[in-house]
């Protein structure tokens, strides 16, 4: 008998159904050991030796993993493929040493990108010894963070509140965010007027569509219609004038499909498609590899397996039929400058099968992504879609003014990879055949007031896109940076787009200026080139580390004797404290969120509930006031205050009457 360790027992019982009886798998259940969480655990002086420690709740599949261990006849570590992953093979297999047992016992490091019987056969044939440079560069990331978190987090309880934490990459991100909300604060809105005209041509039926053409040039100059007034004058010249089609181009659009997904791109789709949050997305993905639908779902790799691809292809003839197959099998460049080319690109791990999976609990959830990566991955390698754009180009003239406006229309010839999809551009807009030199009718003038508008907020999708872009944080560390600046209390996602809090806020201006080497973008993106360096062999991490260590140490003594302690901003709610008197009554931010308290704590202890609102009564009772609440896993969502007695809820933010039919500004 043969024992196998993996980390999940998902894993665990998705290998035991192909493996037979000659092999017995065991599950680690994540990590076994790590640095202590009372005390640093690094010893700095002794090269930044780290001293890991047995996870206290881990005991009992230790103690399993030895026993199973003294009686097999050759161990396999299989766990991740990644340097999480070689960093818990690499402590399996210390803890079979110390039982002696590599000596009479042959231990072997495996691993495989997706699980399947015919990778899984191969891994096993081919098995190697745990990577040391992997297992040390996670160790270099593990140990950074600890320095950073154990050194800087009592400096924030001393001189910003009590209770902080601060982070590494984390901490970028919070700043990200902070300067976003600080460009909107000073972005000043700009008047401009939207002018089209609705116009149709004179000759015949297939000439008189009516289609709508757009402003652009006024006198050959670009059209700036600031005010009202000057929209009544160029509307008066417009209602007025003759017009006449200056131009037609016509050009075919060849669109190729995207790249199969990476981790980036995955949580970004879901995000962007389905709302969710990168570490529900991320979970999912998890149980589909371990289910082995999927490969292996952190990566940064858009590079596909030869075997997968002829596979691929021959789903698609079959399919589909030849004119969807293009020539030869479709490469892509993988965009991340620190990508592991061996990875693979997230697909299925065959895309002929059925959707089957295990867990009832995740099957809907499941499902959507699956398919969501089946159909990215195999519309990847299926042909073109072609378009016919057209440009149409109207002058309109009057009183010696002269107007440029402009009509674009786009219709399908070939769909190609957009079969597997539903949108369909071609209906988006359809124009009339007309041809240079027609006279046009003006049926109608359109003019509209609209503000230019402050950038965007991030959302997950932009978030992490912006991470990506800057080289910061690694396919594993993205969901886990989000929830761990939210779970702080450092930002706050309301309707999907987050904002920096007070205390955000204040953490990131007390962080900055006085460790501006650590929390710089470019930092931050070098210090994972050098992780990367140490897992190629190319340099030591003790030789990291100390470079990083011994200017951060002489700054952590400067910033706690000479920088001033942060004042926290508080919102005041004109309200005397009821119990002191004196007071007066502000919403803070806590552990577990806002709350309210009186503006004299700690010398006066009251404390209220805080409760959201957003000025309006219940739709459904009338009564009660619509109140921001949580969910048990921290969603936001509207509900009455007064349940249980009024029951209405929703995820979406309700609108007043009269706004359900409002133009949302451009």
């Amino acid at each position: 008998m043969n024992l196998i360790i993996v980390e999940s027992p998902t894993k665990a019982r998705t290998l035991s159904k192909f493996l037979g009886k000659e092999f017995s798998v065991l599950a680690t259940m994540g990590h076994i050991k790590d640095l202590p969480k009372s005390k640093l655990g690094v010893e700095v002086e002794k090269k930044f030796a780290p001293s890991y420690v047995e996870i206290k709740k881990k005991g009992d599949i230790v103690t399993d993993i030895r026993k199973e261990a003294k009686l097999a006849g050759g161990v396999y570590i299989a766990t991740d493929p990644d340097r999480e992953g070689e960093a818990i093979a690499f402590h399996v297999e210390e803890v079979l040493a110390d039982d002696h047992l590599k000596k009479s016992v042959e231990v072997a490091r495996i691993t495989f990108h997706e699980i399947t019987k015919e990778a899984v056969e191969e891994a096993i044939a081919h098995p190697r010894k745990v990577d040391g440079n992997l297992v040390s560069a996670q160790v270099a990331r593990r140990i950074l963070d600890r320095l950073v978190g154990y050194k800087l987090s009592p400096l924030l309880w001393k001189k910003v509140r009590r209770g902080l934490s601060a982070g590494r990459v984390q901490t970028v991100a919070v700043r990200l965010i902070v300067e976003k909300e600080r460009e909107i604060e000073a972005f000043k809105a700009v008047e401009y007027w939207d002018i089209n005209c609705l116009v149709k041509g004179k000759e015949g039926k297939a000439k008189d569509s009516p289609f709508l053409v757009y402003l652009t040039k006024i006198d050959e100059k670009k059209a700036e219609v600031g005010n009202g007034q000057e929209a009544k004058e160029v509307v008066a010249h417009l209602e007025k004038a003759s017009y006449q089609v200056a131009e037609v181009n016509k050009k075919e659009v060849i669109k190729s499909p995207s790249a199969p997904f990476t981790t980036s791109t995955l949580t970004q789709a879901a995000a962007r498609i389905y709302f969710w949050s990168s570490k529900k997305t991320m979970n999912i993905a998890q149980r589909l590899y371990e289910e082995g639908l999927i490969t292996y779902h952190r990566t940064d790799s858009t590079n596909i397996a030869i075997s997968a691809l002829d596979k691929a292809r021959g789903y698609i003839k079959e399919k589909y039929g030849d004119k969807y197959l293009p020539d030869r099998a479709r490469m892509f460049k993988t965009k991340s400058k620190l990508a592991q080319e061996a990875h693979e690109a997230i697909r299925p791990t065959n895309v002929a099968s059925s959707f089957i999976i295990s867990n009832h609990k995740y099957e809907t959830e499941a499902k959507i992504l699956y398919d969501l990566i089946w159909k990215r991955f195999l519309a990847s390698q299926m042909t073109e879609s072609t378009y016919d754009e057209t440009k149409v180009v109207v002058e309109a003239k009057h009183d010696s003014k002269s107007f440029t406006l402009v009509a674009t229309g786009l219709v399908m010839k070939f769909d190609g990879w957009r079969i597997l999809f539903n949108k369909k551009e071609s209906e988006e807009a359809v124009l009339p055949e007309v041809e240079k030199g027609d006279t046009l009718d003006l049926e109608k003038v359109n003019s509209e007031q609209k503000f230019t508008q402050p950038p965007a907020r991030f959302t997950e999708a932009s978030l992490i896109k912006t991470l990506e872009k800057l080289g910061i944080g690694r396919p594993s560390t993205y969901a886990p940076i989000i929830s761990t600046i939210q779970m702080r209390n450092y930002v706050e996602k309301k309707e999907g787009k987050f904002f920096s809090t007070t205390v955000g806020v204040a953490v990131n201006d007390f962080l900055l200026p006085n460790f501006p080497g650590i929390f710089e973008y470019s930092f931050t993106a070098d210090m994972e080139g050098k992780f990367d360096e140490i897992a190629d062999g190319k340099i030591k991490r003790e030789i990291v580390l100390e470079k990083f260590w011994n200017p951060f140490e002489k700054k952590l003594v400067d910033v706690e004797k000479n920088s001033k302690r942060v004042k926290i901003e508080v919102e005041k709610l004109g309200k005397k404290c009821p119990d002191c008197k004196e007071g007066e009554l502000v919403i803070r931010l806590g552990r577990f969120g806002k709350f309210i308290s009186c503006s004299r704590f700690p010398d006066c202890k009251h404390t209220e509930k805080y409760v959201e609102k957003i000025n309006m009564k219940c739709p459904d009772c009338k009564k009660g006031d619509v109140i921001v609440k949580k969910s048990g896993k921290g969603r936001r969502f509207f509900g009455c205050s007064r349940y249980p007695d009024c029951k209405w809820a929703s995820w979406k933010k309700p609108q007043k009457e009269g706004e359900e039919n409002k133009k949302p500004d451009a």
